[in-house]
């Protein structure tokens, strides 16, 4: 068969290759063929190995050219794809900075505009004017602190102060400015030119933003209101906040931030100064002065001329470095991949060239090549066959995968779906029950009216499981939800007669507190009903023992709703063992309890949470002053009355 073993054939002599290429026969064996081609001028060894040696000659030029080429243009390249890497992150950064400065400029603008009303309102109060008639007496003084610090207390202000018309403050509510007088700024000057005042309070200890309003009589002014504002709460606010934020003054201080460290400090400087930021803001970056390598930033700004400060938001400069970097190395891993195949082929092209060369003094060994070839080539294409059938076999594995993981999702969807429509119609069937033996127990008493209330009662709330259904059914397919005006006082007395007959029988008292009729808020009457039965479904829960240390003495439960604001603030407490602070994250998410098997799925305070959200809402808890649990649901109040409030069923 080949070169590798057996007998060879008559007559023909066999044809030896050196490492280098030269072709010879053996001196004692010279056949015909050979002969007849030494006869038509074949050319010996020496001459095939010099035309061997200038094909690789050309072919090694040629492959240095190839390399020169890849990296020049390899370079070349990386650089356009480093900058346009680099470009492309930076703008989805910036915008990503600009969102957050957007959002943070109006949580700012927020949080100080509720301030911004109440100095002038205080002063057209005619109990607060008496106050100022007499602020040198020991008792005026006294009862100008307690009414401010009522004022602070329900307002949530830093201090509030009251001066007198020469700037000296005679009465505060926590006495934090007693120190300074008013007509060291510009706050007095304000005043007297009948103008609300603002100004920006900072030091060593204590920092505030002030509005100051003038209290006159008779045209005259009297004395002077300042409400100083918490500052804490917005750096609170911005702590959740992964970029640095910072608010600075006209004269470059921070003033306000959620890196407390750059506090009263410069907030753009030269290097090595006292800067918290080093670099031109308006340029590629700034870099942190704080020791520590590769605290880049790319800043953005907005200027409040109102308060005179200019919001900064610092994005992190580090994706736009590592996306040059990436575009920067993919393009050069190509490069040397397209540099390596044009190798490739210029090796392959001269191998051609020297078989081409070859190709008369080894004519002779062309059938036994091309036997080997034809084994190899029979061979790939086994291998390939193999390939192409285990591939074939991966992809049904994969469609089988996927078709698995589908049907996964579905179930998990239907299990969620079906646990939240047990969780919701418990309150309603169980309402039906009591009803419907109530009921019975009147017909047996030939009380048919009291029988028809309850009857009517259980026809309104199967109506109401109706709703209820298509509301899920809605939510499943997540369509766009009407939001409009729902009286507040309804829904409450709704939810009441759902979860009226479990507290009562459980033994806890539900006390509701007085609640304005015309109070009306933005959402849905079903799913607003939703939250408080939740909410009051969860309190039960806690006083009953469930998931707790045990039953309350006295279990009570407190519902209420007031205005707050733009917002109504509908609050439902306990006297329970209260939410520990290190659940207080986790009680909204979905199947997270604290309860025993079989005692909850955990997915009530979830709907409530989404619910609310949906509304544009919030959802906050706190303690009771007894250590109990306070759920507060803050909604946004409606800007009128509706003409016909719709009636609890």
């Amino acid at each position: 068969m080949g070169r590798r073993g057996g007998p060879k054939k008559a007559g023909r002599a066999p044809i030896f290759c050196s490492n280098h290429g030269k072709i010879s026969a053996p001196p004692h064996h010279h056949s015909k063929s050979a002969d007849k081609a030494h006869r038509e001028g074949n050319v010996g060894p020496a001459e095939i190995h010099a035309g061997e040696s200038l094909i690789r000659g050309r072919y090694a030029r040629i492959g240095f050219a190839v390399l020169a080429a890849t990296l020049l243009c390899g370079a070349v390249l990386a650089w356009i794809a480093y900058a346009f890497g680099s470009a492309q992150a930076r703008r989805a950064v910036e915008a990503s900075a600009s969102e957050a400065l957007a959002l943070q400029a109006e949580t700012l603008t927020g949080v100080l505009e509720k301030y911004r009303l109440l100095p002038p309102l205080l002063a057209r109060r005619d109990d607060i004017m008496a106050l100022f008639a007499r602020p040198n007496e020991g008792e005026a003084r006294k009862a100008a602190r307690d009414v401010a610090f009522e004022i602070a207390g329900y307002s949530g202000a830093k201090d509030v102060a009251f001066a007198d018309a020469t700037g000296r403050i005679f009465a505060s509510a926590r006495g934090i400015f007693d120190n300074s007088r008013l007509n060291e700024n510009a706050l007095l000057d304000a005043a007297r030119q009948g103008r609300l005042g603002r100004e920006t309070r900072s030091d060593d200890n204590e920092r505030a933003y002030v509005f100051a309003a003038s209290v006159r009589r008779g045209g005259a002014l009297v004395g002077v209101i300042a409400v100083y504002v918490r500052i804490d709460r917005i750096e609170q606010t911005w702590s959740l906040s992964a970029n640095p934020i910072a608010v600075a003054d006209a004269g470059g201080l921070v003033f306000i931030s959620n890196r407390p460290q750059w506090n009263q400090r410069r907030l753009f400087g030269p290097a090595g100064g006292d800067a918290v930021l080093s670099g031109d803001p308006d340029g590629d970056g700034v870099v942190a002065e704080t020791g520590e390598p590769g605290l880049g930033y790319i800043p953005a700004r907005r200027d409040l001329p109102l308060m005179g400060w200019t919001l900064h938001v610092l994005a992190d400069r580090a994706p736009v470095v590592a996306a040059g970097r990436t575009a920067g190395l993919v393009v050069v891993l190509a490069a040397l991949l397209a540099g390596s195949l044009s190798f490739f082929l210029v090796k392959r092209r001269e191998a051609f060239a020297l078989r081409q060369a070859r190709a008369e003094a080894e004519a002779h060994r062309l059938e036994h090549l091309v036997q080997e070839r034809t084994a190899d080539l029979t061979q790939a294409n086994a291998a390939l066959a193999h390939e192409v059938r285990e591939r074939t076999e991966a992809e049904a594995q994969l469609r089988k995968a996927q078709n698995e993981v589908i049907q996964a999702a579905k179930l998990a969807a239907l299990g969620q779906m079906s646990a939240t429509l047990s969780h919701e119609y418990n309150q309603p069937l169980a309402a039906i029950r009591t009803y419907a033996d109530n009921a019975t127990a009147f017909l047996q008493r030939g009380r048919a009216e009291a029988a028809s209330e309850a009857l009517a009662r259980i026809s309104g709330l199967v109506d109401r499981m109706s709703e209820l259904s298509r509301t899920l059914l809605s939510f499943a397919r997540k369509p766009g939800t009407e939001i409009g005006d729902v009286a507040l006082a309804p829904v409450l007395e709704e939810a009441l007669m759902l979860i009226g007959p479990r507290a009562r029988s459980a033994g806890i008292e539900i006390r509701r507190e007085s609640i304005p009729q015309d109070l009306v808020v933005r959402g849905g009457k079903l799913r607003l009903t939703q939250v408080v039965v939740n909410l009051l479904n969860n309190a039960l829960d806690a006083l009953s023992g469930i998931g707790s240390q045990g039953r309350s003495d006295t279990p009570l439960v407190t519902i209420g709703a007031r205005r707050a604001g733009a917002r109504v603030a509908l609050t439902v407490e306990d006297n329970g063992p209260g939410i520990p602070d290190a659940l207080r994250e986790q009680v909204f998410e979905p199947f997270f309890s604290t309860k025993g098997v079989g005692e909850g799925v955990g997915i009530g305070l979830s709907i409530v949470y989404n619910i609310v959200r949906e509304f544009g809402g919030a959802v906050r808890i706190s303690s009771t002053p007894g250590g109990g649990a306070r759920f507060t649901v803050l909604l946004s109040a409606a800007a009128s009355a509706p003409q016909t409030l719709a009636k609890a069923s």
